[in-house]
């Protein structure tokens, strides 16, 4: 990673509001990763966690946490995260095995894609996010000499921002295939914002490409206030999740993708906790319950 970032401990950054979500789920993968039945392996997750004051005595390891995965938060949260980070490895890895060659990661965060997949060596992944967020990662990973394993490129932007004209000036090719993922970020967004990233998308891609996204379909977040889930975030880390979570009415997103031409496909996480025999099952006021994975496809004619 050429050049030196900045150092940032800004609110804009990780140290607060949605920046100490991607903290969480760096703990989530920390502790997914050294599981004995692990789905997904990310080597560089806690040493986010440890680098953060915010958070230096969360758990990384499942063995640091008193009731294990009876633990709403450190055990059923953090088996969300692993199963969701799994079926998003996997959903870009057949993206680029398919012949896409460029990666979009919108509000990357601490996302760590370019340095633990096997990616093809032609391969471009543009990592899209505040530049507090970036400058805390670049900073981590160079102190642990990390090295992607494809091209990686930093868009130090905010998604309220023209991120466009960053991205493209990035040296990101609208004519070319790509896939993009939106992994844990809409729901933080006004509805009109969710539309308009989604609509720009859209215009953003040629046919070939991909875009998965995760959705909440509840009417009333605040239905859920008192489950298990939020209630041991709130009290044991001082994240309030329904506080950050946008909570007007979301858009049909598959479905306004689906007017366009794209095939889309809509799955409950559920669904591969039972493809894969290990991740959350429902349960009674259950945070988990509105949650929908999308995967969608821009067909080539």
């Amino acid at each position: 990673m050429a050049g030196t970032a900045p150092r940032h401990t800004d609110g804009e950054g990780v140290d607060g509001g949605v920046g100490l979500t991607a903290l969480l789920v760096a703990a989530a993968r920390a502790i997914e990763t050294h599981r004995h039945d692990s789905l997904a392996q990310d080597a560089y997750a806690e040493h986010f966690v440890r680098a953060a004051p915010a958070c230096a005595q969360w758990p990384v390891r499942l063995q640091q946490v008193p009731d294990g995965d009876d633990n709403p938060l450190w055990g059923r949260f953090t088996r969300y995260f692993g199963l969701r980070t799994r079926v998003l490895d996997d959903f870009l890895l057949r993206s680029v095995r398919n012949g896409t060659r460029q990666v979009v990661l919108l509000g990357a965060g601490l996302d760590t894609r370019a340095f633990r997949l096997d990616w093809p060596s032609d391969c471009v992944v543009f990592e899209i996010d505040r530049a507090a967020v970036l400058a805390f990662k670049h900073r981590v990973l160079t102190d642990l000499s990390a090295s992607p394993r494809a091209k990686r490129v930093p868009v130090p932007v905010d998604l309220r921002a023209d991120w466009v004209t960053a991205l493209t000036t990035a040296g990101f090719d609208p004519a070319a295939p790509s896939v993009w993922l939106a992994e844990g970020l809409l729901f933080y967004l006004p509805s009109p914002a969710e539309t308009y990233l989604v609509d720009t998308v859209d215009r953003l891609t040629t046919e070939g490409s991909a875009f998965a996204f995760e959705a909440k379909l509840e009417k009333d977040l605040l239905e859920y206030r008192d489950s298990a889930i939020y209630t041991a975030t709130r009290e044991q880390i001082g994240i309030d999740l329904l506080h950050l979570f946008d909570k007007g009415p979301r858009p049909d997103s598959a479905g306004h993708l689906a007017a366009r031409g794209w095939s889309t496909a809509v799955h409950t996480p559920f669904d591969y906790t039972h493809r894969h025999g290990r991740g959350p099952l429902p349960e009674p006021n259950d945070a988990l319950e509105g949650n929908r994975w999308i995967f969608a496809h821009k067909p080539r004619p």
